[in-house]
């Protein structure tokens, strides 16, 4: 059983968990997508798999209903990445507006957001190569 729920859950390895891990994205984002209800900051780690990070103030989405729901899609949507791309620790921070969209369109917009990205970020390492 543990086996399945490893597989279907968001484990603690899939996730930013302290401050540190947050200020290393914020101060050195390599990869940058806004959109008028999200902000991506992207960062490439030294794992196998992407880590994700939540950043949904109450003064943008009031009600912890709807904080939830999002939280929820976008762990979602991360739970589905293929494992063959290169890790990132990406951050979401949420705007102002993004809890009046049903979960369909969030997840388009996430789509949309990620591939821009995961562009952003081949380019930025092929590139440049500069390292903060």
């Amino acid at each position: 059983m543990d086996e399945c729920t490893a597989d279907n859950s968001f484990s603690k390895a899939r996730r930013l968990l302290t401050a540190s891990d947050y200020s290393r994205v914020f101060d050195g984002a390599q990869a940058r997508t806004s959109h008028k209800y999200l902000l991506l900051l992207a960062r490439q780690n030294d794992r196998s798999t992407h880590r994700l990070g939540l950043v949904i103030a109450k003064k943008n989405v009031r009600l912890a209903v709807e904080r939830n729901r999002i939280k929820r899609v976008a762990r979602e949507f991360f739970r589905q990445l293929p494992e063959s791309e290169p890790g990132m620790d990406v951050v979401l921070l949420a705007r102002r507006g993004i809890g009046q969209l049903d979960n369909a369109a969030l997840s388009s917009i996430l789509q949309q957001q990620w591939q821009r990205l995961l562009r952003q970020a081949c380019k930025n390492v092929s590139g440049t190569g500069q390292d903060t």
